[in-house]
């Protein structure tokens, strides 16, 4: 299953954008102005209504009144522009007026009218563009189309027809573009209205106007209407809805419109190539079967071509409908990289522009799931600038990143590059803001993982023998993680990967000693299945027990212990049968051989006692308080299985702050196991003890026990023969 999975709503508000219809209007809205006061709203009210009024008066060829229709349209549309003000210019009744100056006056037989007439088109054009501005507020759209703004808006954009064309009918067709897109806007209903009143057809028709601003404002509109917003989802039981939406696209299609929105890709004009690349992308992304009509139409290499756009908006679709595309078939993945595709995306992965970096990524991520691609992308430069994008804070682009390497990862010739520049490392210690994106890191590293055999293996070998010695350290650091148990002495007993991850230990920067510790800890993990802390004590030796009633039990007793002046009564076979040190006392020449009573000077009875109950029961319950004081004296009578129940119970209790006396505890009675768990606590907790005072001269203190330990691990496991 395909773990990417788009963010379309983050990418909504910019597909389905509105259009500006003023050159200066964004600028002007940089800053928005405060809402009126009760008397300024007043005075809005009263200056709409008289406007209205105007309107309402004057819809007539007369010069006179066409003149004040005109002046009366701008005034309500720079009142418009503020869109603090807006609602109040409803309320004063500017849509109803303003529709109807969307045609023009009816000439009567009676009525005397001059040649060319008085401010032809210019009244409409000014209607279309203050309805466009008062339709950039959601709660106006639907006021406007029930007034009948639609029909009209579809009618002007004919005006051409009749085979003129100046600058004023090019202006008023692009403001009737403009205004259908700012009704169309995220509203369904208004887009299926669009269609139903004849609205595409003309659209389509004027992607061929000279005029390339008309041709713009065309595209922006196809733009909208292609766009199938959120609240479709919310939708989707509904039939009707859904077969309104794709016969609005199909429409657009079968109006003939991809191949001038073909060609438009290849214009000069970034705005016009912009518009283009979004009503296709918008297509593509509604429906899978347009997508195939797209590809088929040649939009492939135009396509490509706008990834080098010196327009950042086309470069950012271009790069989002490739990934789109990319998601056909195996065959338009690669032929997407065969037209040169691969490096402007790498490229643009190291643009400020984050959103840029997120649309490559998404389309790299798509492109680096077949096989055929994912060696190229790495051998062109893309693994370094995705890794580095794991560093971004933005959720969305550090996932287009995972996934793509993810795809990267599937290849094996790719892991060892991956290594080489620390991905590993990267993936492991990256701080990733979704579930999703950790579960693809995660699959990441099971994929490096199983690669981590046979050649790759070999090759890496290779490398950390002949490197320089922080590319050895890299994928010693590497291979501690992700290579088999089966591998482990192979690669650093007898490829001496271990010597190398010792050295991080022993350096003198903390993140290489913790880079090092790490990999120990993991290498220790994967070597035993269980730890030494965790593991059960060894079984003493077998052997005879007397049993529990002879302890201290005077019935065939044949020595005496004297222990803080109290008798312990014993028997010399069990006491021969324990340990060497008891056959020493009583075999050798030692004045107890024949002694009666034996004094014990320096262990209280407490513990004799319990020494003396394993002896005689190989077992015995050793709490915490006292299994240090034991630990002593079944060091001193060689008592191995006591030992080692006793190292058990205080491995359990090693701490921060322990840890450094609980080694000198280990040195001091030769408690191997005790040892060896400080070591690996040490290493688990190495970032922690980092910290503390007196920390670099402990690691420095035991190195040499640390690289005897793994040894004794790595030489017990079973390993594969690895020859170069």
């Amino acid at each position: 299953m395909e773990l990417h999975k788009r963010h379309v709503h983050s990418l909504s508000e910019r597909k389905g954008q509105k259009r500006k219809l003023d050159d200066q209007l964004h600028a002007n809205r940089q800053i928005s102005p405060p809402p009126p006061t009760a008397d300024e709203r007043a005075a809005i009210l009263c200056q709409a209504s008289d406007q209205v009024r105007v309107l309402d008066s004057t819809f007539t060829w007369n010069e006179a009144d066409r003149a004040a229709a005109k002046r009366a349209t701008h005034t309500l549309a720079d009142l418009a522009k503020n869109e603090e003000v807006a609602n109040v210019i409803v309320e004063g009744g500017a849509i109803r007026a303003l529709v109807r100056h969307l045609q023009a006056p009816p000439i009567g037989d009676d009525d005397r009218v001059q040649k060319p007439l008085p401010f032809e088109h210019e009244v409409e054009k000014g209607s279309a563009f203050a309805l466009g501005l008062l339709a950039v507020k959601p709660e106006h759209q639907q006021l406007i189309v029930d007034s009948g703004a639609l029909i009209h808006l579809v009618d002007l954009l004919k005006r051409h027809k009749n085979g003129l064309t100046s600058r004023a009918i090019n202006s008023l067709i692009r403001r009737a573009a403009d205004a259908i897109t700012n009704l169309a806007h995220e509203n369904s209903s208004i887009k299926t209205r669009v269609r139903m009143e004849g609205g595409i057809p003309p659209l389509v028709h004027l992607l061929e106007f000279a005029d390339p601003k008309v041709q713009r404002a065309a595209a922006s509109a196809l733009r909208t209407l292609a766009f199938k917003n959120d609240e479709n989802k919310n939708q989707a039981s509904d039939f009707c809805l859904k077969l309104g939406i794709y016969i609005r696209l199909y429409m657009i299609v079968e109006c003939n419109a991809l191949p001038n929105l073909i060609l438009m890709l290849r214009s000069e004009d970034a705005a016009i190539h912009y518009e283009a690349v979004g009503v296709i992308g918008n297509l593509v992304h509604s429906s899978p079967n347009i997508k195939k009509e797209v590809l088929l139409a040649g939009a492939l290499q135009p396509v490509i071509g706008l990834l080098s756009s010196c327009c950042s908006e086309s470069q950012r679709e271009a790069a989002l409908l490739l990934g789109q595309f990319a998601a056909t078939d195996s065959d338009c993945k690669v032929h997407i990289v065969q037209r040169g595709a691969v490096q402007p995306l790498i490229e643009m992965l190291q643009s400020p522009d984050v959103q840029l970096q997120e649309m490559s990524a998404f389309a790299l991520g798509r492109l680096a799931q077949d096989t055929h691609n994912q060696a190229g992308l790495a051998h062109n430069g893309g693994l370094v600038p995705l890794l580095n994008l794991l560093d971004s804070k933005n959720g969305s682009l550090q996932h287009n990143a995972a996934f793509a390497l993810y795809g990267l990862a599937d290849n094996e010739d790719n892991v060892s590059d991956f290594i080489r520049v620390g991905g590993v490392q990267r993936l492991q210690e990256g701080e990733f803001i979704v579930q999703a994106t950790k579960d693809c890191v995660a699959k990441t590293l099971k994929r490096l993982e199983e690669k981590i055999r046979g050649r790759v293996l070999k090759h890496l070998l290779y490398l950390m023998r002949v490197s320089e010695k922080g590319l050895q350290r890299r994928i010693a650091l590497a291979l501690a993680h992700l290579c088999s148990a089966g591998d482990q002495r192979g690669i650093f007993i007898e490829h001496h990967g271990l010597e190398l991850l010792i050295g991080l230990l022993g350096s003198s920067g903390s993140k290489q000693q913790l880079d090092g510790a790490v990999a120990l800890c993991k290498l220790a993990n994967k070597a035993s299945t269980l730890s030494p802390v965790d593991a059960a004590p060894l079984s003493p030796t077998p052997q005879v027990y007397l049993g529990e009633k002879f302890v201290n039990n005077a019935t065939l007793s044949d020595v005496t212990f004297l222990v803080e002046g109290k008798r312990f009564y014993a028997h010399r076979i069990c006491l021969l049968a324990s340990s060497d040190a008891f056959r020493a006392m009583f075999d050798g020449g030692y004045r107890e051989k024949d002694a009666k009573d034996i004094e014990i000077p320096n262990i209280r009875w407490e513990i004799f006692e319990l020494m003396m109950r394993f002896i005689y029961t190989g077992s015995t319950e050793i709490t915490l308080d006292i299994a240090q004081d034991l630990l002593r004296a079944a060091d001193q009578y060689l008592l191995e299985g006591l030992k080692r129940l006793c190292e058990y119970t205080i491995a359990k209790d090693i701490s921060l702050e322990n840890v450094s006396s609980m080694y000198e505890l280990s040195e001091a009675f030769s408690a191997i196991s005790l040892r060896h768990s400080c070591i690996l606590f040490i290493l688990e907790q190495f970032d922690k003890l980092s910290a503390r005072p007196g920390h670099s001269l402990l690691i420095q203190r035991i190195i040499p026990e640390i690289r005897n330990y793994f040894i004794k691990v790595l030489m017990k496991t079973n390993s594969r023969n690895i020859r170069l």
